[in-house]
């Protein structure tokens, strides 16, 4: 088989593509495999937001359950790429932007969940579906139950039952409903690159580290407020002209 995860570059936007449609982009060891090497590329400096999005029809269909049932190790299991690939879609630096045009399933929202935002065609459905072949949506309830009350989820996980998109998004799970995912994707994007650098990557780990200490906060707006980026932003502002890092990627 071919390459089925595909990585390209672009004025600091990292697009990294699932596209294995003869198995409807399941975790395959291949696939898993290769989106490690896509993340890594993610997370060079030169990159401040990442799309991952998927090959029609589907999202991720979950586990590669042939390569299961055949006695190959586990993609999910805690220490491989899959685990590996859900912190770092939530811990890199970039702002991580799932952009979904199709159903997925299991193990594929966990991806989907681990990214910053999340852009859902408002068709889209969804489906936790691993009680029913006998196994639990471990490895993928931390980026889930990161995003999402317990109780929202309890049908989902218990049950493996079909939700639609407005669920998904009245749960927590997923940020933006939508007909049109690629225009929603890339006015996300320009707004992330419309920020300062720093600010948006430390605006990211505000958000992902839980409840902030008011004096960590205190501290950390007094630093940015001290910061170059700052200065610049703040004499842009002044001058009525874009930011420096606005210019440079094209704003």
């Amino acid at each position: 088989m071919g390459e089925v995860v595909h990585c390209t570059v672009d004025a600091g936007v990292c697009t990294i593509t699932l596209d294995s449609p003869s198995n409807r982009n399941a975790l395959s060891r291949q696939l898993v495999g290769e989106l490690a090497v896509a993340l890594a590329r993610a997370e060079e400096p030169d990159v401040r937001a990442v799309v991952l999005t998927h090959t029609a029809p589907v999202f991720c269909a979950g586990a590669d359950l042939k390569e299961r049932a055949s006695g190959a190790p586990d993609a999910q299991s805690a220490g491989n790429p899959m685990a590996d690939a859900i912190e770092r879609l939530g811990g890199m630096r970039a702002v991580t932007i799932a952009a979904v045009d199709g159903p997925v399933r299991a193990g594929g929202i966990g991806l989907m969940a681990a990214c910053d935002l999340v852009v859902v065609n408002e068709s889209v459905s969804f489906a936790l579906t691993e009680v029913r072949i006998g196994v639990a949506p471990a490895i993928i309830s931390v980026p889930i139950l990161a995003r999402c009350g317990w109780s929202k989820l309890a049908a989902p996980f218990l049950t493996g039952e079909q939700f639609d998109a407005h669920a998904a998004r009245d749960m927590g799970l997923i940020t933006h409903v939508t007909d049109d995912v690629a225009g929603t994707v890339a006015r996300l994007v320009a707004g992330v690159l419309a920020g300062a650098p720093n600010a948006v990557a430390a605006a990211k780990k505000v958000l992902r580290q839980g409840q902030p200490e008011m004096q960590e906060m205190i501290e950390l707006s007094a630093a940015l407020f001290d910061s170059d980026e700052a200065a610049e932003g703040m004499r842009a502002f002044a001058e009525k002209r874009p930011p420096s890092w606005a210019a440079q990627e094209g704003a």
